[in-house]
């Protein structure tokens, strides 16, 4: 099979997922363009996940984005006890989030998605991974019927920040990001596995949510629990990104891969951090040096339609 198949993967990080939805709306604006006609799969963790739900159901990255302006403030409400809280459980109460989702996805289902996608949540139950899927594959007899909201709800439930979503079968879901924040290779193997696409086939537009440059302290060398009770999380999910974006790059090779992530100062951005003009801001000035490449590698593209295969 030699046709040409595109993916769109979208990393996870909180309120950073303004900065992804802020790069695709000025890609559509600027070259006239809907995004989703260029991809035939896209794929997305945590808020990336939110982000792909809302595209494979008509939202466009404009009114996505207007999603993340009109209800960060409530998700996030930062009350004089949220960081104490924090030390002993979930910052956030995961109430905000769910009401906007299910105002925002009303009672659609994975059936009724217009593109084919996956979404990456992990089986605290099982201690395994889980992923959602569109019913693009006759195999998929499950997943169809399982209301957008709640897999916007178990794909995000950030640890620490909020609890685990217990809505599908009791089974304790918690975000894709711990094992699949930049879900590129999720992309590519289900390309690979489900869809038969031979690999010189296979083209990824990869966004992240922006890489903060941290300095790594010297006590980390021989440090214990305490030294590296702030950084081992970073350190974990940051190479995990970069070695997925490193293997995806040896497998289709590195022409047929375009990442943007861009790298910002030390706690400018961060997962809770509500500051959407910055974030935007940093988007536009992104987009306008990346998007001639965007256009190039990825817009002669048209994408099959989809119709799922069950209702």
């Amino acid at each position: 099979m030699d046709r040409l198949f595109q993916i769109l993967s979208l990393d996870g990080g909180g309120i950073k997922g303004v900065f992804s939805a802020a790069i695709l709306a000025n890609i559509e604006t600027d070259l006239n363009v809907k995004i989703t006609d260029h991809f035939d799969l896209i794929v997305g963790t945590s808020t990336g996940g939110i982000i792909t739900l809302g595209l494979s159901v008509g939202y466009s990255p404009r009114e996505i984005l207007e999603f993340y302006v009109s209800n960060h403030l409530q998700i996030f409400n930062k009350g004089l006890i949220t960081n104490l809280r924090h030390y002993f459980q979930n910052k956030y109460s995961p109430q905000a989030l769910e009401k906007s989702l299910k105002k925002y996805f009303g009672d659609k289902r994975l059936s009724d998605c217009c593109k084919k996608i996956v979404v990456p949540s992990y089986n605290m139950s099982d201690d395994d991974v889980y992923i959602f899927k569109t019913p693009h594959h006759k195999r998929l007899k499950r997943d169809y019927k399982i209301p957008l909201w709640k897999v916007g709800m178990a794909t995000s439930a950030a640890p620490t920040y909020f609890p685990t979503f217990n809505e599908i079968d009791n089974i304790r879901l918690i975000d894709g990001g711990v094992w699949a924040n930049n879900p590129t290779m999720v992309g590519i193997i289900e390309a690979l596995s489900l869809f038969n696409v031979d690999i010189s086939s296979i083209k990824v537009f990869s966004l992240g949510t922006t890489n903060e440059l941290k300095s790594r302290p010297a006590n980390l060398n021989s440090g214990g629990l305490w030294q590296w009770k702030k950084d081992a999380s970073n350190v974990l999910m940051h190479s995990q990104s970069i070695a997925i974006n490193n293997i995806a790059s040896h497998i289709i090779g590195k022409d047929n891969i375009l990442r943007i992530d861009p790298s910002v100062p030390e706690g400018l951005f961060k997962l809770d951090k509500l500051n959407i003009d910055e974030l935007i801001a940093k988007a536009s000035s992104c987009s306008r040096k990346q998007i001639p490449e965007v256009e190039s590698k990825f817009l002669s593209h048209m994408a099959e339609r989809y119709e799922p295969l069950y209702k």
